[in-house]
C-alpha cells in the first residue's frame, strides 16, 4: 500500500502526484517546507509505533513505553499544534473538520435531527412487529423521562475531544468541552491516557450538577463516569494507534461514555479518491455498529473521511472479540512491510530545474516506439507492469 494514500491534511499533491514545491516562490516555499517538516515529525511517530508493533506484537507494552517517552510526545504535540495554527487553518483543512463536527452536532441536537431519526427508528420497529406495537404503545424515545434521557435544548452539548492537543472546540459557546490528550499542547486540555481510562458508574445528578462536575475536573484524568457525554470526537486519533484492537477499544470506550442517542464523530486521514478505500470504510462501519451504534452521516473530504455514529443501545455484546470484529478496524499502513515504511524516512530529492525538465523531455523523444498489447496490459518489449495490492477482504463473523 502507498503510505501517501493516508496523508495528513494539508499534504497536497499536483495532478500527477508530484510535490508542487518547485512552483512555489519565496516565503510560500519556506512555508511549504516547514509544513512538510512538521508533518514528517507526526508521521515518523506513527511509523515507529507500527514498526515496533510488527516486531514485538505486544501493543500494551508498546503503548506503555510510548506514553513514557516524554521527549517524543512533546515534540509530537508541538508539531501538531504548529500544523493546526500555522498551516491547516490557512488551507481550511483543520477548520473544515472542526466546522463539520459542529454542524453535525447542531443539526442533530438543536435542529431536529435526533427527533427525526428516532421517529424513523420507531416506525421501522412498528412495521417489523405490528402486534407488539399495537399491544403496548410507548412514548417516543426523544420524549422519554427515563434516567438515560438526552436533552440539550436548555443547556450546552457536553463534548469529549479525545486526542485534543489544542482544544479547538473550546471557542464554541454551544459546547461544554472536555479536551484530553496524553501530552496536552495547551493548559485547557487535560492529561489523560484514553486507552487506559477507567469507567465509573453513571452520575445520578441533574443536568446543572453534571455540568458543574465537568467544570471542576482537574488534570490528570484517570477515570470518568459512564454515559456522561453527548458527543465524543476522535479527530485524527484512530490512525495514531498501531493495532486495530486499540482503535476498536477506543470506540467501545466511547460507547460507554456516551449517553443513549449520543454521537461518536470519527475523522481519519486519507488523501485517496473516495472509492479507493471504500472496503476499509465498510469494514469500520460494521465494527463500530456492532458495538451498539448506527451510522448517521458520512462525508469524504479531499484528505480525510468524516463519520458520525449515534448510540442506539446501552449495552454491547460480550463475544465481539472472539468474532474478530476488532480486526476490522484496519488502516492501509497495517499491511506495509518494514521496507515500505523505511523508504518514507528517506528525505525527498530536491526539485528539478526548468532546464533539467526540458532535457528530460528531450530524452524521452529519443526512445524507440514499442507496440502495446491492450489485452495483456504491457509492452511487447518484455517489461512487466506492477499490480496494485488489493485492499484486504472484510472479516466476516
Amino acid at each position: 500500500m502507498d503510505p501517501t494514500n493516508s496523508a495528513w491534511p494539508g499534504e497536497r499533491e499536483t495532478e500527477h502526484g508530484q510535490n508542487s514545491t518547485a512552483k512555489v516562490p519565496g516565503a510560500a516555499r519556506n512555508n511549504k517546507q516547514d509544513q512538510e517538516k512538521l508533518s514528517g515529525v507526526v508521521k515518523s511517530v506513527h511509523r515507529k509505533l507500527r514498526r515496533k508493533y510488527r516486531e514485538v506484537g505486544d501493543f500494551e507494552k508498546i503503548w506503555r513505553e510510548h506514553c513514557e517517552d516524554e521527549e517524543t510526545l512533546s515534540e509530537y504535540a508541538l508539531a501538531m499544534k504548529n500544523l493546526a495554527d500555522n498551516h491547516w487553518a490557512k488551507t481550511c483543512e483543520g477548520e473544515g473538520r472542526i466546522e463539520w463536527c459542529r454542524s453535525v452536532c447542531q443539526e442533530y441536537f438543536l435542529d431536529g435531527g435526533m427527533k427525526k431519526v428516532l421517529e424513523k427508528d420507531e416506525k421501522t420497529a412498528r412495521l417489523s412487529n405490528p402486534l407488539s406495537s399495537a399491544a403496548s404503545p410507548c412514548t417516543p424515545p426523544y420524549q422519554s423521562n427515563g434516567p438515560h434521557r438526552l436533552n440539550v435544548q436548555n443547556g450546552r452539548i457536553r463534548l469529549l475531544d479525545v486526542g485534543s492537543c489544542f482544544n479547538p472546540f473550546l471557542k464554541f459557546d454551544e459546547f461544554l468541552t472536555v479536551g484530553i490528550d496524553i501530552v496536552p499542547a495547551v493548559e485547557s486540555v487535560y492529561k489523560c491516557d484514553f486507552l487506559n481510562l477507567q469507567l465509573q458508574p453513571p452520575l445520578q445528578l441533574e443536568r446543572e450538577a453534571v455540568d458543574t462536575f465537568l467544570l471542576q475536573l482537574r488534570s490528570p484524568i484517570d477515570a470518568l463516569p459512564a454515559e456522561l457525554f453527548h458527543v465524543v470526537v476522535f479527530s485524527l486519533l484512530l490512525s495514531y494507534f498501531p493495532s486495530p484492537y486499540q482503535r476498536w477499544i477506543c470506540c467501545k470506550k466511547a460507547h460507554e461514555l456516551l449517553a443513549l442517542h449520543g454521537l461518536l464523530l470519527i475523522i481519519t486521514p486519507d488523501s485517496s479518491h473516495q472509492n479507493r478505500h471504500a472496503p476499509m470504510m465498510a469494514s469500520w462501519r460494521i465494527a463500530v455498529e456492532t458495538l451498539g451504534f448506527k451510522r448517521y452521516k458520512y462525508v469524504k473530504f479531499s484528505h480525510m473521511h468524516l463519520l458520525a455514529f449515534r448510540k442506539v443501545s446501552l449495552k454491547t455484546s460480550s463475544d465481539l472479540v472472539s468474532r474478530n470484529y476488532p480486526e476490522m478496524m484496519y488502516i492501509p499502513q497495517d499491511f506495509n512491510g518494514v521496507e515500505e515504511e523505511e523508504c518514507w524516512d528517506t528525505p525527498p530529492a530536491p526539485p528539478r530545474s526548468c532546464l533539467e525538465d526540458e532535457q528530460l523531455a528531450c530524452g524521452f523523444l529519443e526512445l524507440p516506439d514499442a507496440p502495446y498489447d491492450s489485452d495483456s496490459g504491457e509492452s511487447q518489449s518484455g517489461s512487466t507492469h506492477c499490480q496494485e495490492r488489493e485492499d484486504p477482504i472484510l472479516l466476516q463473523s
